[in-house]
C-alpha cells in the first residue's frame, strides 16, 4: 500500500548527499544528514534540515556503521533512509536492518541486493537468465591465489582480478601472466577489505580495449521494469570512470535494443525495484557485449541520464519507495540531445593519479547555460585522506555531442580551483582531444594518451611566463595595499630607478626568477632572463593584473594565499609558490629520504637492513581507500626504517632512508 515519506535520512556524504537533499526539499520532504567529525563543516551538513553526528575514532569507517545510522533515523523521526551510492547502498544486511526497524530503505529489496551483491553469484544468475557473461574463476581472500591459479589457467590470460563485493575500480588488478597473480590477489583483497568490508576477489577474462556501456533501469513494486537508455563510461583511470556520457556515440538503434533488452531481463530475473545499473563491456568491432556487473543503487553518473531524459532520478526513487508505479515519463522516456559528465578529483594525474589533500581555498565553476555542477565542496572545504577524492561532477547538455563537449571544456577551463591539486586540466585536455571528440575512446584511452601531455596548457611556456609576471605584480600591489608607512609610494620606488625588483617562484619543480620594473624607468619584465616583449601594464591590483604582451592584451586573475599565487587567464591556470629569499635552516631532508606523498595509514613497510632495487615498493600507504606505493628511486639498502604497518603518517613525514651499497650499486640488489 502506498505511503508518504515526510522525512528522509540521507546516509551519505559530499555531493550525493547534497543532490538527494535538493530533490527532497523540492518535494517538501524533510531531511536529516549524518556526518563524521572531519565532515562537520561540510556543505551537506548545513543543507539538511537536521543533522546527527556519528561518533567514531576511525573516520573512514564512520559511514559504514548501519546501527548508528538507524539510531539517528529513530531519534529524528525519519521514516526513510536513502543510502546514496556508498557502501551501505549495496549492503543487504543494512537494507534488512532498516526494514526491521520500521524504516523505508530507498533502494531495492534485500534479496535483490544479495543476488547482485556478490559478483560471483551475479554472473551465474545472469548466465541463467540468458545474459552473456565472460569466462571467470572464483577465488577467496588474499590467501586464495593458489586455489585461483589452476582455474585461471583455464580461463586464460590476461585476467582482471576484481572485488566480489563492491565496485568503483577498487580492489581491481590487471594480471598479464601467472607470475603476477599472487601479488595481484593479495593487493586487491586488502583494498577490497578496506573499501567494502569483504576481501573476497575473483578473476575473469580481460577483454582488451572494450567500450564500457551501462544501462539505467528502474523497477517498481508492481512488477514493471523499464530502461532509461545507455551511458558510455569508457574513459577511465585505475578502472574508475572519469568521463561519462549519454547516449553512447557508438550505440545505434539495433545495438541499443539488444543492450536494453538484456538489462531489463537482468532486472526481471531478480524482481528488481528502484534504480539500478547493468554494466556491460562491448567489443565495438563485432557488436558483442558481456555482463560486467549490476549496481543496485544510483550511479555517480546518473546526471547525464537525467539531462537527456528530463527526469529527476532521485524523485523517481522516492516515488518507487513510497509504493507508486513507474510514471509514463519513465516507461515511455525519450532521448533529447547529448550530455557529458566529468568527475573532478583532488588528485595529481602526473604522479600516477595520486590523491591530493589540503584546503580548497577557492572553488568556482562559471555558470554557463546548459552546465550543471553537482559539488560536495566549497571554498574552505578541507580535503582529507579518509574518503573518495571526488570533489564534484561538472555536466554539460547540448543538442549534439560536439556541443556538449565544447561547453563542458569551456566550463572546466575557466573554473577557479585553488588550494588542492586536481585533474581539471586532464579532463579539459580529453574533451578537446581529436580521438575522444570523434567518439573513438575505449577503456584503453589513457594508456594510449599520456595524461601529462593531455593536461599540458595549449599556450605552453607563454602561459606560465605571463602568469609569473602577473603574480609578481599582484604581490607587489598587495604589499603596498597593506603598507602602514607611505602607502601611496609605488612598489619598488627608488630615487634612481636602476635596479629591477625580483620575485622568485617555484613551479612544476623549477624556479622562475621574475625581474621587473614598472614606473618612471619604463615597464619591463623578464623571467629567467627572457624578457617579455612589448610589455604594457594597464593596471595591477592584488587580485587581477591587466597587461599586454607582444601586442595581446589579457587580464590575469590572481588569488594570493599563504605564499602561493593561483593565477587564471585565457591562457590557462598556474600555481606559483613564492620562494623565500632566505631559506630556513634544516628545511632540507637528508639524501635518500623517502617522504610520505599524502597522509594515510601504513599497510606495509620494508625493514631496516633490507636491500631494494630501483622502483621496488618500500612503503605502501592506504589513503582515500586506495593503496599507494612509495618506491625506491635507486637501488640500495634501507638505512633507516621510520614507520611500521598500522601507523598513521602525515604528508611529508619521513618514511625511510636509503643508502647505496656496493652490491646494490653493482646491480645485485634483491627484494
Amino acid at each position: 500500500m502506498p505511503v508518504t515519506i515526510s522525512k528522509l535520512l540521507v546516509a551519505g556524504r559530499g555531493e550525493i548527499a547534497l543532490r538527494i537533499i535538493r530533490t527532497a526539499h523540492e518535494l517538501d520532504v524533510g531531511t536529516v544528514a549524518v556526518y563524521s567529525d572531519p565532515d562537520a563543516a561540510e556543505p551537506f551538513v548545513a543543507a539538511a534540515d537536521e543533522a546527527v553526528r556519528l561518533p567514531g575514532a576511525a573516520p573512514a569507517q564512520t559511514y559504514l556503521r548501519g546501527d548508528l545510522i538507524i539510531a539517528a533515523a529513530r531519534a529524528t523521526g525519519a521514516q526513510a533512509v536513502h543510502p546514496g551510492y556508498g557502501f551501505l547502498s549495496e549492503n543487504a544486511a543494512f537494507a534488512r536492518a532498516c526494514q526491521q526497524a520500521g524504516l523505508i530503505f530507498v533502494g531495492p529489496p534485500p534479496a535483490a541486493i544479495e543476488a547482485m551483491g556478490s559478483k560471483i553469484a551475479a554472473r551465474e544468475l545472469m548466465a541463467a537468465a540468458g545474459v552473456p557473461v565472460l569466462p571467470g574463476a572464483v577465488a577467496g581472500t588474499g590467501d586464495g591465489a593458489d586455489a585461483l591459479a589452476s582455474a585461471a589457467a583455464q580461463v586464460g590470460y590476461p585476467l582482471l582480478v576484481k572485488a566480489a563485493y563492491g565496485g568503483g575500480g577498487r580492489g581491481m588488478r590487471r594480471v598479464a601472466g601467472p607470475g603476477e597473480l599472487a601479488a595481484a590477489v593479495a593487493s586487491a583483497s586488502r583494498e577490497a577489505e578496506s573499501a567494502f568490508g569483504d576481501g573476497t576477489v575473483f578473476a575473469e577474462r580481460l577483454v582488451e580495449r572494450p567500450r564500457h556501456i551501462e544501462v539505467q533501469i528502474f523497477g517498481d513494486s508492481h512488477g514493471t521494469v523499464a530502461h532509461l537508455f545507455e551511458r558510455e563510461c569508457s574513459v577511465q583511470r585505475r578502472y574508475q570512470k572519469i568521463i561519462e556520457e549519454a547516449p553512447s556515440p557508438v550505440v545505434d538503434d539495433e545495438l541499443r535494443a539488444r543492450l536494453t533488452t538484456a538489462a531489463v531481463a537482468a532486472g526481471q530475473a531478480i524482481g528488481y525495484t528502484g534504480a539500478g545499473t547493468v554494466e556491460f563491456v562491448l567489443a565495438e568491432a563485432t557488436g558483442e557485449f558481456w555482463f560486467l556487473e549490476m549496481n543496485t543503487r544510483l550511479q555517480v553518473e546518473h546526471p547525464v541520464t537525467e539531462l537527456v531524459t528530463g527526469l529527476d532520478l532521485v524523485a523517481v526513487q522516492l516515488a518507487v519507495a513510497e509504493g507508486q508505479p513507474l510514471p509514463p515519463e519513465v516507461t515511455a522516456a525519450r532521448l533529447t540531445g547529448h550530455a557529458v559528465e566529468a568527475r573532478l578529483y583532488a588528485e595529481d594525474p602526473a604522479a600516477g593519479f595520486r590523491p591530493a589533500t589540503g584546503t580548497l581555498d577557492r572553488f568556482a565553476v562559471p555558470a554557463l547555460p546548459g552546465v550543471r555542477v553537482d559539488a560536495g565542496v566549497t571554498g574552505g572545504s578541507v580535503i582529507g585522506p579518509y574518503y573518495d577524492p571526488m570533489l564534484a561532477k561538472v555536466i554539460a547538455h547540448g543538442a549534439t555531442r560536439d556541443q556538449a563537449c565544447r561547453l563542458l571544456a569551456r566550463a572546466l577551463s575557466r573554473a577557479q580551483l585553488h588550494g588542492v591539486t586536481t585533474n581539471r586540466d586532464l579532463l579539459t585536455g580529453i574533451l578537446r582531444e581529436p580521438e575522444f571528440r570523434a567518439g573513438r575512446a575505449d577503456t584503453g584511452y589513457l594508456s594510449r594518451h599520456d595524461p601529462s601531455a593531455l593536461a599540458a596548457p595549449p599556450a605552453g611556456d607563454l602561459a606560465v611566463t605571463v602568469h609569473a609576471v602577473a603574480a609578481a605584480l599582484a604581490g607587489a600591489a598587495a604589499r603596498r595595499a597593506a603598507a602602514r608607512v607611505l602607502p601611496a609610494i609605488p612598489a619598488g620606488w627608488r630615487n634612481v630607478p636602476s635596479q629591477d625588483q625580483l620575485t622568485t617562484f617555484s613551479w612544476a619543480g623549477q624556479e622562475l626568477a621574475v625581474r621587473y620594473q614598472v614606473g618612471r624607468g619604463g615597464e619591463r619584465a623578464a623571467v629567467n632572463g627572457r624578457p617579455l616583449p612589448g610589455l604594457i601594464v594597464h593596471s595591477a591590483a592584488p587580485d587581477a593584473v591587466d597587461l599586454t604582451v607582444a601586442g595581446v592584451r589579457r587580464t590575469v586573475s590572481v588569488h594570493l594565499a599563504d605564499g602561493t599565487a593561483y593565477t587564471d587567464s585565457p591562457l590557462g591556470a598556474s600555481v606559483l609558490a613564492e620562494v623565500p629569499r632566505f631559506a630556513e635552516p634544516g628545511a632540507l631532508a637528508e639524501p635518500g629520504s623517502l617522504l610520505a606523498p599524502l597522509p594515510g595509514t601504513v599497510v606495509r613497510a620494508v625493514a631496516a637492513g633490507e636491500r631494494v632495487g630501483a622502483g621496488d615498493p618500500v612503503v605502501v600507504i592506504e589513503a582515500m581507500k586506495m593503496e599507494h606505493a612509495v618506491r625506491a628511486p635507486a637501488a640500495g639498502v634501507i638505512a633507516e626504517a621510520c614507520v611500521q604497518a598500522g601507523q598513521a603518517v602525515a604528508a611529508g613525514a619521513l618514511l625511510a632512508r636509503i643508502e647505496p651499497d656496493g652490491e646494490a650499486a653493482a646491480g645485485g640488489a634483491t627484494t
